[in-house]
């Protein structure tokens, strides 16, 4: 057994590489030449001998490190890999930002943001700040109880906001996820909020698929009053069946009519940023029907380079709700039809009236067809089957136009 004195006193002999002062139960002292002192004890790891680092002596005593290597052999003793765990620790200490949500948080979003589309990580971030700094930010990860997040998200509720609130617990699941990778935190508390909220399920658009009752809503939009910007806009909407955002940015530069193509650059498409960097536009075939909606449109706003520009600001496109409230002013609310609706309903009725192949028609929706384990696997664009189908598509609108007159 060692005594403090002989650490304290302990020097390597100038002709050996260093000298080992063995003390009990594996525990030793190495001494190098130029007089540093390191403690070790001996580990067996599969029948092997190696050795667990316990540090310097003075800065680790001797009664530190009888500590130490006792802690190590009740590890060992636990099942517990003394060597791989002191790895572990090490790693936990590497996060020299800190272990607070907030913390972690921000962490986590500078990691994925560059995957995300600017509008998702705005969402995202602006969702963290309002929601979940003022009342989680400062608390360290590992103290956060289930408690105490299920009450920040209760008050989103509180506001109505069920969607809203959802998504918190979504954004606090990767959070915690992140924080369990990084050794912040032992454990993703947020499963045991399963049940805790009020249940949310994703509404779908409101969209007429009947075909009788389509062709009263088209009569309907051939007869509206208003400008003629919002007037296209509203006979295109079912015709094209693109997002909202997608057909009242439309900029002239896009359309070829004498090829009866939009070609929409991929950085206006939903998708992730990559997909908006690198992907390839989305090419929508124009029937003859849609080609002349447009001629008569152009005269009125090709100047402003927008196919269909604000009314006060001609530098900007006009709003979604210009549509939406065209369409409240027919009688068609939010729960009977919405812009973006008209998806569904020439999705519905294009499979179910004319019988079109349904990878065409996803092709047209510009959806990313998946396979069985969520990866997309068809990239193919099925360009001259969509621009029968379109044309088709535009005939049968007349055909259920004329239906009623």
């Amino acid at each position: 057994m060692l005594t403090d004195a002989q650490c304290r006193n302990a020097t390597c002999p100038p002709d050996k590489k260093r000298a080992r002062l063995t003390d009990s139960s594996g525990l030793y002292l190495e001494v190098s030449p130029g007089g540093s002192r390191r403690w070790f004890q001996k580990i067996y790891r599969d029948g092997k001998e190696t050795r667990l680092a316990l540090g310097s002596y003075p800065t680790v005593s001797l009664t530190a490190a009888r500590r130490a290597r006792d802690a190590a052999k009740l590890q060992k003793a636990d099942g517990v890999d003394p060597i791989q765990a002191r790895k572990v620790e090490r790693l936990k200490a590497s996060n020299p930002a800190g272990d607070s949500f907030q913390v972690v948080a921000l962490e986590w979003y500078e990691k994925q943001e560059s995957q995300w589309s600017e509008t998702h990580a705005v969402r995202a971030k602006r969702q963290l700040e309002r929601d979940l700094f003022p009342w989680l930010g400062d608390r360290r990860l590992a103290d956060i109880e289930p408690v105490e997040l299920l009450a920040v998200l209760r008050k989103i509720e509180e506001r109505g906001a069920v969607e809203t609130a959802d998504r918190g617990l979504m954004l606090a699941r990767q959070v915690w996820r992140y924080g369990v990778a990084t050794g912040r935190v032992g454990r993703d508390i947020t499963g045991d909020l399963k049940g805790a909220l009020s249940p949310y399920r994703g509404k779908h658009f409101a969209a007429i698929t009947e075909p009788q009752q389509f062709s009263e809503l088209l009569r309907a939009i051939k007869g509206y009053k208003g400008g003629p910007v919002v007037r296209a806009a509203l006979r295109l909407a079912p015709m094209l069946f693109q997002r909202p955002g997608e057909l009242r940015g439309a900029a002239w530069a896009e359309m070829d009519l004498d090829a009866a193509l939009w070609t929409i650059p991929a950085a206006r498409m939903k998708r992730n940023k990559d997909g908006k960097e690198n992907g390839q536009p989305h090419i929508v075939p124009l029937s003859t029907q849609a080609v002349q909606i447009l001629e008569a449109l152009k005269p009125y706003t090709e100047i402003t380079g927008l196919v269909f520009p604000g009314e006060r600001q001609r530098s900007k496109p006009i709003s979604e709700n210009s549509v939406r409230t065209a369409l409240i002013s027919m009688g068609y609310t939010p729960d009977i039809q919405t812009w973006h609706g008209f998806r569904a309903s020439a999705r519905t009725m294009l499979a179910e009236q004319l019988e079109f192949d349904p990878l065409v028609i996803e092709a047209q929706l510009a959806h990313a067809v998946r396979d069985a384990n969520g990866r997309a696997y068809n990239r193919t664009t099925y360009l001259k089957q969509r621009q029968i189908m379109m044309q088709r598509w535009a005939d049968y609108l007349d055909k259920l136009t004329a239906a009623g007159a």
